[in-house]
């Protein structure tokens, strides 16, 4: 059912999903996981899905659920405070070298990428993880430390997770560094990435906990990843205090890595400029209490960004597609939300069969980036078009820049 710009679908013994998908496609899989969330007794109003919708593990990505009295840890996920930080500089186009590889290389070297093989056996230092963290990154630590160390005696078996050694570190994936050119050739920096293996550590711990809770109830799921934390427990009250700290080491670790990905492009680019010009830094995959329709409510947002009323936010698109700023336009049945990206239309290991390095070559011409088959699983043609899913929510935001990157690095 159509309902303005959104589509209704009514789920029999849950609550309504409101999707802004029109002009794109939904798999129906993302629809059976949507309606199985929405069957949760909890649930406030109606859940809210934006056009970048696709499968994901626990929750639906692209998805926010708003919550009265418990939390789901599998819907917020293990990269938990995933997001994107974006940066305008005074530098313009033509100030950029005509060969951009020693830009990329630059920024490589500056910034930790990637990560070791999770083989059986294997003892080496992940190479996406600081050998001898800089002054910077030990600067960081110390304003998270504390905190991190009272969870710890909590929870014991966080303390031996990456979290120092990852800090200002890019990870793998779609995570990526990219430099861009806006529609007035103003040079932007812009990144994306979470909190890392403390992050994924905290929310596995958490999950599996709920999940064990689940059995001790005897609870009857949809699905074991829809496994909940009740107001009022003690894992509740321990969750969200580690959650917000995970979220707190994210927004840190996009900082760290801009402030080092500045001083990269100034040991390449000699004419001085300015950072910051115009700046956002958000999350996309965490949950907050806010209010909405005048009632305090815990929103989980699943692959979705903040959209209040003149909030800016990145919507990013593919590995050579358009990004975009946007500024919200405070719409409350999203409860106030937009898409995190473009989405994805087949899983990585699809990409893989279906696309050749040929493809990802002419995909990404003009980028300065990889070409080799260890990224053709994150290739354009693996998403949704970025233009189709920006015109199914021209009613929660609107475009302030659109950025075309030139240099992307992915681990």
């Amino acid at each position: 059912m159509k309902t303005g710009q959104y589509d209704m679908m009514d789920v029999e013994g849950g609550s309504p999903v409101k999707m802004w998908t029109q002009g794109v496609p939904v798999e129906q899989a993302a629809r059976e996981q949507l309606a199985n969330t929405a069957r949760m007794p909890f649930i406030y109003k109606h859940i809210a899905v934006m056009p970048d919708v696709h499968l994901g593990k626990g929750s639906t990505i692209g998805s926010v659920i708003p919550t009265l009295g418990a939390i789901i840890p599998a819907a917020v996920g293990v990269d938990i405070g995933c997001g994107m930080m974006a940066a305008k500089t005074t530098l313009n186009a033509r100030d950029l070298p005509d060969n951009l590889a020693p830009l990329r290389s630059a920024i490589e070297k500056a910034i930790p990428h990637g990560m070791s093989p999770k083989t059986r056996g294997y003892r080496g230092r992940d190479v996406g993880s600081w050998h001898d963290a800089p002054s910077t990154v030990d600067a960081a630590w110390m304003q998270l430390k504390d905190e991190f160390d009272a969870i710890c005696e909590k929870t014991p078996k966080l303390k031996n997770t990456n979290n120092h050694r990852h800090l200002g570190t890019l990870g793998g994936g779609n995570h990526f560094i990219e430099v861009c050119l806006d529609e007035e050739g103003a040079v932007w920096f812009m990144l994306h990435s979470g909190s890392r293996g403390v992050g994924n550590a905290i929310g596995t711990h958490f999950i599996e906990l709920a999940q064990r809770e689940m059995r001790t109830h005897m609870a009857n799921l949809p699905d074991s990843d829809l496994a909940y934390l009740r107001e009022g427990t003690s894992h509740y009250d321990d969750y969200v205090e580690a959650v917000g700290w995970a979220q707190k080491f994210a927004r840190m670790n996009r900082e760290v890595m801009m402030r080092n990905l500045i001083a990269a492009v100034r040991t390449v680019i000699a004419k001085p400029f300015e950072t910051h010009v115009e700046a956002v830094n958000c999350h996309h995959n965490y949950v907050q209490k806010e209010t909405h329709f005048g009632k305090e409510v815990l929103v989980t947002r699943k692959g979705a960004v903040s959209a209040r009323a003149g909030e800016l936010g990145i919507i990013p698109g593919s590995m050579g597609a358009r990004s975009f700023i946007v500024r919200g336009k405070g719409n409350a049945e999203s409860f106030h939300s937009c898409s995190h990206g473009a989405g994805r239309t087949m899983s990585r290991n699809e990409a893989k069969r279906r696309f050749t390095l040929a493809d990802q070559e002419r995909a990404t011409e003009g980028v300065e980036c990889r070409k080799d088959s260890g990224v053709i699983d994150e290739i354009p043609m693996a998403y949704k078009d970025i233009d189709a899913v920006m015109r199914a929510q021209d009613e929660l935001v609107e475009v302030v820049h659109t950025l075309k990157q030139v240099v992307c690095v992915k681990g």
